[in-house]
């Protein structure tokens, strides 16, 4: 009959399978069904500079990037970035040659993945790990093969040995971030010389997730891969302005390799938004040659958020891993005589009022994130102070 399909096969590729409609958007109905307070998804609920804002504006006005910007993006945020890495990180990028526009980082990592990898490629990425990768891994036909990141002394961390004995002949390549979402690990000097070492050594591929690479605290410090020695000419570095100038909605991100690389990315892009964001480009242009006190202000205003919700979620009985960077904040539900971070997070709003993520979702061994629950900090104090004081009755009356 006209307009049947067959049920012998499903429609959705069998790639994607796994995936099906995301936690997070789970977790924003149920915020909306109770009006409880959102701390799940990871996006602030105030808006950027307000001159950069405007930038856009003016832009707009302008005719700067009503039509289609050029492929690699505009020269003049192609040239900022190139500035910002060389000032921040003494890393010097050709702008015509080693830098891609992207539509935020999700669509760099979903580039990256579908330019380098074949089918039956293998990629070591740290788990609990964002839930694009696995989808990017699996609709580029690789296997991803995880290293899991273990709570200890407070923190989670890395263990160097499993992830030299994750890397096979198959291997193709490491997908790293930090400061990484969602435990707030940012990785040391020490363990990045090794992860270096082990990318020459086994001639694999590096891409680095570094959105939250201006969010980092208690004296950790964001130190990109490719700064080390034989990693630029193997490095993908992948950024974004969302996370550092809250304009999530603006979409921009970057690639930044070298020439072979970044040819290789955008042939996939191309083929996915072609171009995106014409005139906020412009405004990031301005956003991201900002003078460093915007930056430190930025970074003290989220580290005074991180403290109070950490606070008050410690009163409440939770487990707390303070983060050393990002804008979430994991807890540990056991201490509460919980154990399955699903049913929590289900059941919070009706208990207590406020949103937030189970981290097994970012885990494909389930039962190491079991416990593990995530909140979002990136939000106005007075909504914090609120949000804490509901847990704090909840759960310590």
């Amino acid at each position: 009959m006209a307009g049947m399909t067959s049920s012998a096969r499903p429609l959705l590729n069998r790639r994607l399978a796994e995936f099906g409609t995301t936690i997070f958007a789970e977790m924003s109905a149920l915020a909306l069904s109770t009006g409880a307070i959102n701390l799940g998804q990871g996006f602030p609920d105030t808006d950027g500079p307000r001159e950069i804002r405007e930038a856009a504006v003016r832009a707009l006005r302008e005719g700067r990037g009503n039509q289609y910007p050029p492929g690699p993006g505009v020269p003049e945020l192609r040239t900022a970035v190139t500035e910002h890495q060389r000032r921040r990180y003494g890393l010097s990028y050709d702008p015509d040659t080693e830098v891609l526009v992207t539509a935020g980082a999700t669509e760099a990592i979903a580039a990256t993945l579908l330019a380098l990898l074949e089918p039956g490629d293998e990629v070591v990425a740290f788990e609990p790990y964002y839930d694009s990768y696995a989808a990017c891994i699996a609709m580029a036909g690789g296997t991803r093969v995880p290293v899991t990141l273990r709570p200890h002394e407070g923190a989670f961390r890395l263990d160097l040995d499993e992830l030299r004995d994750a890397v096979t002949e198959n291997t193709r390549l490491l997908l790293i971030n930090t400061p990484h979402n969602p435990t707030g690990t940012v990785l040391s000097r020490e363990e990045l010389t090794e992860i270096a070492r082990l990318a020459v050594e086994r001639d694999l591929l590096v891409v680095t997730d570094e959105v939250y690479e201006h969010l980092v605290f208690d004296g950790a410090e964001h130190l990109p891969l490719a700064s080390f020695p034989g990693m630029r000419e193997r490095t993908v570095s992948i950024s974004s302005a969302g996370k550092t100038f809250s304009f999530t909605g603006w979409k921009v991100g970057w690639v930044t390799a070298a020439p072979g690389l970044v040819t290789a990315v955008r042939s996939a892009k191309q083929y996915l938004t072609y171009v995106a964001s014409g005139p906020f480009q412009y405004a990031v242009a301005e956003a991201l040659a900002l003078p460093d006190a915007y930056f430190d202000a930025f970074r003290a205003d989220m580290l005074a958020k991180r403290d109070l919700l950490a606070a008050g979620l410690e009163e409440a009985g939770f487990g707390v891993f303070r983060p050393a960077g990002t804008y979430f904040v994991t807890t540990d539900i056991r201490p509460l005589g919980e154990s399955d971070g699903f049913a929590f997070c289900r059941a919070l709003p009706e208990r207590a009022g406020v949103v937030a993520i189970p981290n097994a979702v970012f885990y494909d061994h389930r039962e190491e994130g079991a416990p593990f629950v995530r909140f979002a900090f990136c939000k106005r104090t007075e909504v914090l102070t609120d949000a804490a004081e509901r847990l704090r009755k909840a759960f310590a009356g």
